[in-house]
């Protein structure tokens, strides 16, 4: 209902002297220098670049449906739009049980074919990656990094961070209900950036080597590789 009421109060009369947003040749400029945005919002919400692509689609459907006259500020309008529709998506994931708990690694994308979305995909990772470093201990956020994004074994992720399988197991469920939550710590900006370029260099050039002794030297040295301190 409050969605409702925020677009409602997007419409209104059309300030004198504009005609911008009436025919359907400006509505496509309009729209399509506004896509960026769209499919950056989408993408932050689903994590995904084609369910984003499908969200934006149908933005864009709606737009040309709408009565544009009335619209006074299309770009709050059109990410408004974009919003409802990421959230709907969300629920209706959720609601078949196709989603994590907490927050998401975002899939790559190849900036080359759209530089903008490529930007917005680097947003989306680095805030997605602070999120892990404020909420999971270094053994939680190794565990759920190497299997929610890279979709390593339990049992190779165990020989990485030395725990026994089912430690692991524990290590990302647990680190899945800690997402959820509202807790955050400090972090070390200097572990963010090294973090964030690490993971990108294994996502984006295989060199998962290098991500693999980042995880291991973090938490063997505050765990000594006996146990699962800090799991919990």
């Amino acid at each position: 209902m409050a969605v409702m009421e925020l677009a409602r109060g997007l419409r209104g009369r059309e300030p004198e002297g504009r005609e911008g947003t009436g025919s359907l040749d400006q509505a496509a400029a309009t729209f399509t220098a506004l896509r960026p945005r769209l499919f950056g919002i989408a993408y932050r919400m689903l994590a995904s670049p084609a369910e984003a692509e499908d969200i934006v689609q149908e933005t864009w459907l709606r737009w040309q449906s709408a009565e544009r006259s009335t619209i006074v500020n299309p770009a709050a309008f059109l990410a408004l739009i974009t919003t409802r529709l990421s959230i709907n998506s969300v629920q209706s994931a959720r609601a078949r049980r196709e989603t994590h708990i907490g927050p998401w690694l975002p899939e790559p994308i190849d900036a080359g074919i759209d530089p903008a979305a490529g930007a917005e995909r680097g947003e989306a990772l680095e805030l997605a990656l602070l999120l892990l470093l404020e909420k999971l201990t270094p053994a939680q956020r190794a565990a759920y990094i190497l299997r929610e994004a890279f979709d390593y074994p339990y049992e190779r992720i165990a020989e990485i961070i030395r725990l026994a399988p089912a430690n692991v197991r524990q290590l990302v469920s647990r680190a899945r209900r800690h997402l959820a939550t509202t807790r955050r710590e400090p972090i070390d900006t200097d572990e963010h950036r090294r973090l964030l370029a690490t993971f990108l260099d294994a996502a984006q050039r295989g060199n998962v080597t290098a991500l693999e002794d980042l995880f291991a030297t973090g938490v063997v040295s505050l765990s000594g590789g006996n146990d699962i301190k800090g799991a919990a």
